[in-house]
């Protein structure tokens, strides 16, 4: 056992964490950086279908299970970056309204205790920092901002671009897609990305995605002060005998565990993982785990409720990059339904390795690539409700995720309610065609927007964070991933953990002065 002390240690390399640290490493302190993972490696078969979609080459190998013991193969990454090596880039704000206290058809999404107003700078300073390219003035429920995007919209491919023509012809009001991408549309010869078919859920063999590694981790390592040690997995947090401060982070090094101290610790191993280390993490004073007086800690669990709505048609779909537009007309719900209902975007390229992977078993790989070439698929989102029984846990040292589906009304009628329109615009497509809209429900195997199991509140009963999101139980002990949200909402949670990471970064520069 080694003992090294710090300023901050920051745990996980993710949108919270790297964030943080980027925000952190021109002030001069010392820090720690502690990743599980290791960087990416750069090989051919970062852009390889098989490898990726099939073979699942870099996803965690480690078993969850569900509360009846049946066995999660979790879709998660632990690398550098985080999941978001790995993401299509969509980086949304969060509505004015998602702040506020919502009534859903299925319950109650809760009040945070800061407003949009709070979080609308730092809004502006990750959008910024992640280059993210959008338009303002198309999305009907976009919240007020008087900065625009820091570069201009990605453009559809034409076929996207018909899409876009009849949506409007439909009286709704399709946008571009918000993405954090190198792209350089008008001088293209300063590009990175190249507009490939595998960007969403691929890591970018070029760097050209701006992720939490690429944008916030390679500057970060710079400076001299910051030290980063990869596949370093924490294992347990140590406090001292009145258990108001962490003394120790614990963690599993090439084999040998050594002990790290720091004035500050940091935790942003995502929403699972983070709840699973403070439970993991019980002792004498903190019996149910660290920071869970309020008996929170892991509870109200949240990963939106998921579908994929894929069309398939008779018409050739020869689009590279259709990850580009998005729907929010539904978003607060339509005339006879006064009810949220949820968000709508495409997804990246099908190819015939997804099709394969997910679609009937034994499926010639002739017919699978026919689908690819003739499909498109959309992302559905509704809010998934904070459940105090929806939780995870730990049991001899295993992970559980006690999850019950909810809002399942409101996900039904998007779904159902997105089928129509696009059943109504295939005749203003240039050729007529044949469609089916084939929709498939995500399982408990999809993890990538996990959030809520530490919320944050002003009342230590209520909540496991302060408004600072340091714990309330133990003074020097921050989350700065999605554990915080008290509510999901029905957008990507990326950019509110990113615009947060910086927020809590300029609250934690004011303490340690």
């Amino acid at each position: 056992m080694t003992d090294c002390h710090y300023d901050f240690i920051i745990i996980g390399t993710g949108a919270g964490g790297a964030t943080l640290a980027y925000r952190l490493a021109s002030s001069g302190k010392k820090i720690l950086v502690l990743e599980r993972g290791d960087f990416v490696p750069k090989e051919k078969a970062n852009w390889d279908t098989h490898e990726v979609s099939q073979k699942e080459r870099y996803r965690t190998s480690e078993v969850w299970y569900e509360k009846d013991g049946k066995v999660i193969n979790p879709l998660t990454h632990y690398y550098v970056g985080g999941n978001t090596k790995f993401y299509g880039g969509a980086l949304f704000r969060f509505r004015d309204r998602d702040f506020e206290t919502v009534i859903h058809q299925d319950g109650i999404s809760p009040e945070w205790p800061l407003k949009y107003q709070d979080f609308s700078p730092y809004y502006d300073q990750a959008e910024k920092l992640y280059e993210v390219h959008g338009q303002r003035g198309l999305d009907p429920t976009e919240p007020h901002t008087t900065s625009e995007y820091p570069f201009p919209p990605v453009s559809h491919e034409p076929y996207i671009q018909e899409i876009n023509y009849s949506l409007k012809d439909k009286g709704l009001h399709p946008f571009y897609l918000p993405l954090a991408i190198k792209l350089n549309q008008v001088n293209r010869h300063l590009n990175k990305c190249i507009r490939c078919d595998t960007c969403d859920g691929f890591p970018c063999l070029i760097n050209a995605k701006s992720d939490a590694d690429i944008n916030c981790i390679n500057p970060a390592i710079a400076y001299k002060n910051l030290t980063l040690i990869t596949q370093a997995k924490v294992v347990r947090l140590h406090t001292n005998e009145s258990g108001r401060e962490v003394t120790g982070v614990e963690a599993e090094i090439a084999g040998q565990l050594e002990m790290f101290s720091g004035d500050i610790v940091i935790v942003a191993c995502g929403a699972i993982n983070s709840a699973v280390l403070l439970l993991k993490s019980a002792n004498d004073q903190h019996p149910n785990g660290l920071a869970n007086s309020s008996n929170l800690v892991g509870r109200n669990y949240m990963t939106h409720n998921f579908g994929v709505l894929m069309t398939l048609s008779t018409k050739s779909n020869p689009t590279i990059f259709p990850k580009t537009l998005a729907v929010n007309d539904f978003y607060w719900g339509e005339k006879d339904f006064a009810y949220p209902m949820g968000s709508i975007q495409l997804l990246g390229n099908v190819n015939k390795d997804k099709i394969t992977a997910y679609g009937p078993p034994l499926m010639p790989q002739v017919i699978a690539e026919s689908v690819a070439n003739h499909s498109i698929s959309w992302l559905m989102i509704t809010e998934d409700l904070p459940d105090y029984n929806n939780k995870i846990s730990i049991n001899n040292n295993k992970i559980y995720i006690e999850y019950t589906k909810n809002n399942k009304i409101a996900f039904n009628r998007l779904l159902n309610r997105w089928t129509e329109v696009l059943k109504s615009i295939s005749q203003y497509q240039t050729t007529k065609q044949l469609a089916l809209h084939l929709p498939q429900n995500m399982g408990m195997r999809e993890v990538a927007h996990q959030c809520g199991t530490c919320r944050f509140g002003e009342d230590p009963k209520t909540s496991v964070l302060d408004i600072n999101c340091r714990t309330h139980d133990i003074d020097n002990l921050y989350i700065v991933d999605g554990s915080f949200f008290p509510s999901s909402n029905a957008l990507n949670p990326s950019l509110t953990i990113m615009a947060n990471a910086l927020r809590v970064g300029d609250h934690l520069l004011a303490r340690i002065k």
